[in-house]
């Protein structure tokens, strides 16, 4: 089995047994979990302890590898201008439509509160800032006390600007400094393997919790979860087709009709790399000189992930309204920028690694509990294919409109590529 069938099946074993414990030993199966769940509490912590470097590490890698593509030419600077712009406006629209399809379709108050008795009685975590107060401390003074609080905003400012004074240095010193952090984030990704083979354990144990004292009503409530995150991508994966348009200079229909099989690669291997070669062949059929698509495409798949950053924070919003927790403008400002950057550190992660290390950054900064990213992560699978189609959709998308706006297209000015960093396997 994979990693993620295990897991799935931990999570769907763990509720049904806790259902028909509770139907049949209604005291016992409570007081089990007075065992189960610090062990499903015990297995999230595992993985909580290492966001911090892992986080620091990624967006220093992360930022060294787009300064270094931008240094390749007006191609890439054009590309990734046009990704920072995307990034930033869909995470804003998560921050209106995600409320607003929770306010329309609204989990059952009585299943809300049944899930929050059985996940946590913790409070929420971290400071939660108003907006003045969100102004006052995004730069830290102190980033050990920052990282010791789990404040990601500033942590991440910190990073950021750290990456950003790396990528000035000479180049002995850069490339020093950068294969460091390279050095720490492998050595966590192995670390965060070996608390992922522990995944059925945890899960199992958070899920007994769960369906013990929840009932069946926990099924509705996980499908509930992945519809209204999957509405997000949805949307994402739909913007691509008018950036198409309106960037690229072509018609929506044939802009379909090429994407669509890079769109069934990317739904049957859930990887934008593996989908690299049909996005190239579209690309080029759609006009896009192979010198440009052979620059951009690779560039976004190393450092873009259209619908990351807005379904990130969909996913912390959602956790918010499940766990009861009142999101102010500070708290979504925080959401919104922790989400825009620290998406730029989590693109060469395996879609398990990332779901971790690119939502919890977000939750904490708005000051919503983690609890309940334990059990969404054995979903994830569902809400991680419109991810993938839609990165795919939109990838294409930026190549054709790089190709238009800079006259790279066939029988148009082509810039002669240069070395691009690529994603790791």
């Amino acid at each position: 089995m994979s990693q993620t069938s295990r897991i799935l099946s931990a999570l769907i074993a763990g509720i049904v047994i806790g259902i028909l414990a509770a139907a049949l030993a209604p005291e016992r199966a409570i007081a089990a979990t007075a065992v189960t769940q610090p062990i499903g509490t015990a297995w999230l912590h595992g993985l909580q302890m290492v966001i911090v470097p892992l986080i620091v590490g990624l967006l220093i890698t992360g930022i060294g590898a787009t300064a270094e593509a931008a240094r390749a030419g007006r191609i890439t600077a054009r590309a990734l201008a046009m990704i920072v712009v995307i990034l930033w406006s869909t995470t804003i629209m998560a921050a209106f439509v995600m409320p607003i399809i929770i306010d329309l379709w609204p989990l059952p108050p009585a299943l809300a509160q049944a899930l929050r008795a059985a996940l946590t009685d913790a409070p929420p975590v971290g400071t939660v800032p108003g907006i003045g107060a969100f102004f006052d401390t995004i730069v830290p003074t102190n980033v050990v006390a920052a990282a010791a609080g789990d404040a990601f905003l500033p942590l991440t400012v910190f990073s950021l600007a750290f990456a950003f004074a790396i990528n000035r240095l000479p180049p002995a010193q850069r490339d020093l400094l950068t294969g460091f952090f390279r050095a720490v984030v492998d050595a966590l990704l192995v670390l965060i393997g070996w608390v992922l083979k522990l995944a059925p354990i945890g899960i199992f144990a958070l899920a007994y919790s769960v369906g013990a004292r929840t009932g069946t009503a926990v099924f509705g409530a996980l499908a509930h979860y992945i519809v209204c995150v999957s509405a997000i991508g949805v949307i994402v994966l739909l913007s691509a087709y008018p950036v198409a348009a309106v960037g690229g200079r072509m018609r929506l229909s044939r802009f379909a009709r090429a994407v669509a099989p890079a769109q069934a690669v990317a739904i049957s291997t859930q990887s934008s790399l593996a989908s690299l070669p049909a996005m190239l062949k579209a690309s080029t059929d759609l006009g896009a000189a192979p010198a440009t698509a052979g620059i951009v495409l690779p560039l976004s798949v190393a450092v873009f992930r259209a619908t990351s950053p807005a379904m990130n924070l969909s996913v912390a919003l959602y956790v918010g309204h499940l766990m009861g927790v009142h999101l102010g403008p500070g708290q979504m400002a925080a959401g919104i920028a922790t989400a825009a950057i620290t998406t730029m550190g989590s693109i060469s992660l395996p879609g398990t690694i990332s779901f971790i290390a690119s939502v919890a950054p977000v939750a904490i900064a708005m000051g919503v509990p983690i609890e309940a990213l334990g059990l969404l992560i054995a979903v994830e699978t569902v809400p991680d294919l419109f991810r993938t189609v839609g990165n795919v959709t939109m990838d294409t998308a930026v190549t054709l409109s790089v190709a238009a706006r800079t006259g790279a297209q066939e029988g148009g000015a082509q810039e002669i590529p240069h070395e691009i960093p690529h994603p790791r396997p």
